[in-house]
């Protein structure tokens, strides 16, 4: 990738333009934060060619949702199994709306 294409894509929120260094400092947290919700899964860094985790603005969004649940004392497992589940939720009812809509939107609705 050329330095002109990635420039481009900094206004991708899943590009992984951020070093675990700067992402830490960015929420105000540490690295070890980050590596314990990528251990608990709730968001996985893409890795550089020399193997270290870049993180996407998308990906730290999520992160500081975490360190908010933490920060009021949720343990991090906890926080990170909160999020998963309210992100399921969500999807969820965006799927309800969209049967709901082509329900109503159907000729069988009618009768």
């Amino acid at each position: 990738m050329t330095a002109d294409h990635s420039f481009g894509r900094l206004d991708d929120d899943d590009y992984p333009a951020y070093t675990m260094g700067r992402a830490a400092a960015m929420l105000g947290t540490s690295q070890s934060f980050l590596r314990a919700i990528g251990e608990a899964r709730l968001i996985t860094p893409l890795r550089s060619e020399g193997g270290h985790r870049r993180y996407s603005r998308y990906q730290l969004r999520i992160a500081a949702r975490a360190r908010e649940l933490v920060d009021r004392g949720t343990p991090i497992e906890a926080a990170c199994r909160i999020i998963i589940l309210e992100d399921q939720l969500e999807e969820a009812r965006r799927i309800n709306a969209e049967y709901r809509r082509a329900a109503e939107a159907s000729p069988a609705a009618a009768l």
